[in-house]
């Protein structure tokens, strides 16, 4: 599956992007994050189901100085693109 994800809040100058590279890593996933020039984190990842509802409540959350205030998010089909999970800068 893929999961692809808006992440809205005070989300970006807080580590928002290494704790998701993080948590992707830790999942398995694969995929990528980037900042969006509205102030708003993208995230999108590959691997199975489970794993990505793990990572859907992780960014949910947030790192420690964030604050998450709705994540917008939809499923695909697995596209099989990614070999690892980075961090995308735009």
């Amino acid at each position: 599956m893929r999961l692809s994800a808006i992440i809205h809040g005070r989300v970006q100058g807080v580590f928002f992007r290494d704790f998701t590279r993080r948590q992707a890593w830790a999942l398995g996933l694969t995929g990528y994050v980037r900042n969006l020039p509205d102030g708003t984190v993208e995230a999108v990842a590959e691997g199975p189901r489970d794993a990505l509802d793990k990572f859907l409540e992780r960014l949910e959350a947030g790192p420690s100085g964030a604050r998450v205030d709705k994540v917008d998010f939809r499923w695909e089909e697995h596209g099989g693109e990614f070999n690892l999970f980075e961090v995308r800068h735009r």
